[in-house]
């Protein structure tokens, strides 16, 4: 029996550019955290969001809320969340998602796992970008963690002291399936009523 990956949302960013508040922003008939988690259901039932504060996050929430270490500057905060979420549940593997890409891959867990090998954390990557923020860890790197934070900070540099290999995903016909909500603007552009054959 294959071993269980947990999936981790990302949604403890301060979303300045888009006024504060992202993960409640809505998106659909939903919010953009509420979605984030619904996608991530789909790779597995192992799913938790990790925020600086609960108030990040609606009340009712349909995932356990993890709180950010204060400490941990940026998303590698988020990282080391979602290691100790998978290590609580015993899984060799954690999936962590970006709450503000709601247009992620159907096969983003699939070609990850695939890629992933040795390989210490297997990172996507979308027109010559790389998106360290949905990449495929495995749980035994955060051993490494505290010593790369005495010297940065970088995602993407954590992920190649692991030794990361990378996955390339093409545009689709509604663009990078990597974009970001950055800000209003780019938000209304990603959602589902701007893209009638997007599959919410």
């Amino acid at each position: 029996m294959k071993a269980p990956v947990a999936v981790v949302v990302l949604a403890g960013g301060e979303g300045r550019r888009m006024g504060g508040g992202k993960p409640l922003r809505p998106f659909g008939q939903t919010t953009l955290v509420g979605h984030a988690i619904a996608r991530a259901r789909r790779w597995s039932p192992i799913v938790a969001v990790a925020v600086r504060t609960r108030d990040q996050l609606p009340r009712e929430l349909d995932a356990p809320a993890i709180l950010d270490d204060p400490a941990i500057p940026g998303p590698a905060a988020g990282l080391a969340s979602a290691f100790a979420f998978a290590a609580s549940v015993n899984a060799p593997r954690v999936l962590t998602l970006a709450c503000d890409a709601p247009r992620l891959p159907d096969d983003l867990l699939e070609r990850l796992e695939a890629a992933l090998g040795g390989a210490g954390a297997a990172v996507a990557s979308s027109l010559g970008r790389l998106h360290p923020t949905c990449a495929l860890w495995r749980t035994d790197c955060a051993g490494r963690l505290p010593a790369y934070l005495a010297t940065g900070a970088s995602l993407r540099g954590f992920a190649a002291d692991c030794g990361m290999t990378s996955v390339d995903w093409d545009a689709g016909p509604e663009g990078d399936p990597f974009a970001n909500a950055n800000t209003p603007e780019d938000l209304a552009a990603l959602q589902p009523d701007a893209d009638p054959d997007f599959d919410t």
